[in-house]
């Protein structure tokens, strides 16, 4: 909603038909002469040669899965092998085009593109980076098990080799710590950023790789690797859609025009594992016709024939030139054939034997042996040589792979608890003093002004609540902490649906926009698996996110993205980066089933999420800073019903200074002896209210702790007030079933049996669908149902007088879902 950009609809009355750029199709006629005059002869024969290798690998693995052997090694492989046989040019020539600072991010079918980068940046850096490099890694040991194990000779080779195969084995000396395994493996240091196992996913995190590449302004780009069965995923859609925004051309200031530096190269080998693409799965007869659909330049898509190194590498050339240049998003469809299954379960079924006969004539190493020996720059016998090298080389990478005294299994018996130690690097940043680049300062942001005039505490003399207009409400402590790091840390940037203009859907950004240029806070599109998706990208190529989903419910538009990337990078990369995200997650209220409900127990199962619920100005304002200063994934959960409350606990009122909450430390709101109440997120108020009605009527004193962050916990609080009370109700609005809530009694149970009179109570809200804003009373876990519960089975000889009284055993059963 910019007002720069004004909506004109007497030009949109105007009638024409919108035109497309054309898209070439298989347009590559440079003779050999030609690329020997260009490339030189050196740097055709390691096309080939690593071209070589790529395909030597893969068989290796593949003889592993299929006889349990290869060459004079025995070993037995229990993992996945999705190989790409047949693909080889694709990687390869790909792989030549780029520089060693350009990434790639890979799918579940990527040795090949995951070998063909780094050999490729090897070639090029000097001997003393390329020493650095393993002399880093795991403090020189997998340079020194590849040297005494595979050989000096092509030592940083050996090494990238020994690497990948022992992470593809879970050895502990592999690049990620056994941790990746086939699917997952990379390096950064040589720019092979994740391969990934959900199919597409690496195109939103490539684009939000770029994203800060862009702000970086430096000539680097970033390369997508999927293949063509990965255009019927939504999410890679939303990441061209999002790499080509307009605003980058029509709004944003930055010192790198255009559009994102990513390339998305599609593998195309016409089968989504058995669906063929063309004519059957899909609309398109060539893949490239997509990019029409996404900007007038049509991402100057371009098919490419995927068995020619030297064509795929020319394309990739002018690809990244245009990605320089600020010419982005670009596409290419890379034609060529996986002769091998989908992966070595696959029987082929769905090809015909004559189809793979036909395509054998198309092997890609076959094809530019042949080129290079008819053109006089190899003979046939050098090609058999290198060949046999490379099978030599390989076999002493696999005996180096599996045996134990030079790559140990990932220990695990010993050390049971490896995994939990990677999940969170437990690290924070130190916030800059000094100022970021604004474009304004920051009084000319009406909110800082107004705060400035407000009650830091929401209570008069009488104890009677200030209105929110006169007193520090949540949404002004989240705000504060916001402004705090937006102003002081260059490398956070925020975006989300309607994030700068309208100041977020409930305000919390408001008068950031006329603070911050375009680049640092900015308008997504309505794209919530592409909004998370570049986040982790962003984060995990060196920068630090803010992201929204305007409201919790809409995590299943993302679930990919929350669940299987943004939780998990940090664990199997092996502690090898760190993903400062931050997704903020509104709960909603009065818009009913599908905008109202409370997701954190989802949430709080999947491992390798902080989780965050605030119920407090001054615990949103600390919380929200340690979110930010977080070298971990953080989800903030925001109560829609919250973001007007006042400051109630903190008689000092919110601190006008920064500060941070630790994460993981529930706080007591009200100190009792005769009975636990632990709350989470809204809950603490219908929670107070009911122990003031408690207290004055019936003399029970109740403890209430606010839980704050449901990941991590620290139990210390709830365990110690049990001890003195003997009675615990844990009151969530999450739906009853499987919530977390159920888990924290559980856990309380365990730890305190001996201490509790009676089994501790989980108050939540029924199993049902949430209903519109005249019902929601009667969902929601208020006052009079928790005074229900405590009289139900705590204090049965309480009798609540029944005007303010629900009987819970009548609702009891339905609230479970029986």
């Amino acid at each position: 909603m910019p007002k720069q950009i004004a909506v004109d609809p007497n030009l949109l009355a105007e009638p024409g038909e919108v035109a497309f750029a054309p898209i070439p199709i298989r347009q590559y006629r440079l003779a050999l002469a030609d690329e020997r005059e260009r490339r030189g002869d050196a740097a055709l024969i390691n096309m080939l040669r690593h071209m070589l290798i790529v395909r030597e690998f893969e068989s290796m693995l593949a003889s592993f899965k299929a006889t349990g052997k290869y060459g004079s090694a025995d070993y037995v492989y229990k993992g996945p092998a999705h190989l790409s046989i047949g693909q080889e040019a694709a990687a390869v020539g790909s792989a030549f085009a780029l520089e060693p600072r350009d990434l790639i991010f890979g799918s579940h079918r990527s040795h090949g593109e995951f070998i063909a980068k780094t050999l490729s940046a090897l070639g090029r850096l000097d001997a003393a980076a390329i020493d650095n490099i393993m002399a880093e890694t795991q403090s020189g040991v997998l340079r020194d098990a590849a040297a005494s194990a595979v050989g000096e000779e092509d030592l940083a080779e050996n090494f990238v080799l020994l690497g990948l195969l022992a992470e593809i084995f879970m050895k502990s000396n592999g690049f990620n710590g056994g941790m990746g395994g086939s699917m997952h493996a990379f390096f950064p240091p040589l720019g092979a950023y994740p391969n990934n196992a959900i199919v597409g996913a690496s195109a939103g995190i490539a684009a939000g790789a770029a994203l800060f590449q862009k702000r970086l302004s430096e000539d680097t780009i970033c390369v997508s690797h999927t293949g063509d069965g990965s255009l019927g995923c939504g999410p890679v859609w939303e990441a061209m859609n999002f790499a080509a925004m307009a605003q980058f051309e029509t709004l944003w200031e930055a010192k790198r025009p255009g559009g994102l530096p990513v390339l998305f190269q599609f593998t195309n080998n016409f089968y989504a594992m058995g669906g063929q693409t063309i004519g059957e799965t899909m609309g398109w007869e060539r893949l490239s016709r997509v990019g029409a659909a996404i900007n007038p330049a049509s991402m100057h898509a371009e098919t490419v024939d995927g068995t020619n190194v030297l064509a795929v590498a020319d394309a990739v050339e002018r690809q990244r030139d245009r990605l320089i240049a600020g010419e982005g998003p670009a596409l290419l469809d890379v034609e060529c054939y996986r002769s091998c299954g989908h992966s070595t379960s696959d029987t082929n079924a769905y090809r015909s034997r004559d189809e793979l006969k036909v395509w054998e004539a198309h092997d890609p190493i076959v094809l530019f042996a042949e080129c290079l020996t008819s053109g006089g720059v190899l003979s046939a016998s050098a090609v058999e040589s290198m060949k046999a090298e490379v099978a030599d080389k390989m076999e002493r990478v696999v005996h180096a792979a599996i045996d134990p005294s030079i790559s140990a299994a990932a220990d695990i018996s010993s050390k049971p608890a490896l995994i939990g130690g990677l999940m969170f690097s437990g690290t924070e940043i130190r916030v800059p003093d000094q100022l970021a680049s604004l474009t304004n300062p920051t009084e000319k942001a009406a909110p800082v002004r107004q705060i400035a005039r407000k009650s830091r505490f929401g209570l008069d003399e009488n104890g009677e609540q200030i209105s929110p207009m006169r007193a520090v409400t949540l949404r002004d402590g989240l705000f504060e902490s916001i402004l705090h790091h937006m102003t002081h840390d260059e490398r956070l940037i925020a975006y989300g649906e309607e994030c700068r203009e309208w100041g977020g859907a409930f305000g919390v950004y408001r008068g950031l926009a006329d603070i911050l240029p375009h680049e640092r806070l900015f308008n997504s599109p309505i794209s919530e698996a592409a909004i998370v998706a570049t986040a982790v990208g962003y984060a995990m190529a060196g920068g630090r996110a803010l992201v929204e989903l305007m409201y919790g419910d809409f995590i299943g538009r993302a679930g990919d993205e929350i669940f299987n990337q943004m939780s998990k990078w940090q664990a199997m990369s092996g502690g090898m980066i760190d993903l400062p995200v931050v997704l903020r997650c509104s709960i909603g209220s009065k818009y009913g089933a599908q905008h109202s409900q409370d997701w954190s127990s989802m949430v709080a199962h999947v491992p390798g999420l902080k989780l965050v619920y605030p119920a407090t100005p001054t615990d949103a304002k600390g919380l929200m800073a340690s979110a930010l200063s977080s070298n971990d994934p953080v989800i903030v959960f925001e109560s829609q019903r919250l973001y007007d409350r006042v400051e109630e606990f903190e008689t000092k009122g919110v601190p006008q200074h920064y500060f941070r909450t630790p994460l993981g430390e529930p706080d007591i709101k009200r100190a009792g002896d005769d009975l636990t109440i632990l709350t989470i997120g809204p809950s603490l108020y219908p929670a107070i209210e009911a122990a003031n009605e408690l207290s004055e009527a019936f003399d029970v004193e109740t403890e209430i702790i606010d839980a704050r962050t449901l990941v991590p916990f620290n139990y210390d609080a709830v365990l110690a007030s049990v001890r003195k009370t003997g009675h615990l109700l844990i009151v969530s609005e999450a739906s009853e079933r499987g919530s977390f809530a159920q888990t924290l009694a559980s856990t309380v149970t365990r730890h305190a049996f001996g201490d509790l009179k009676a089994p501790p109570r989980v108050l939540g809200s029924p199993n049902w669908i949430v209903p519109g804003a005249d019902m929601e009373e009667t969902y929601f876990p208020q006052a009079r149902d928790i005074i229900d519960a405590v009289a139900t089975d705590f204090f049965p000889h309480l009798k609540p007088n029944r005007s303010v009284f629900r009987n819970w055993n009548d609702l009891d059963l339905a609230r479970q879902g029986i």
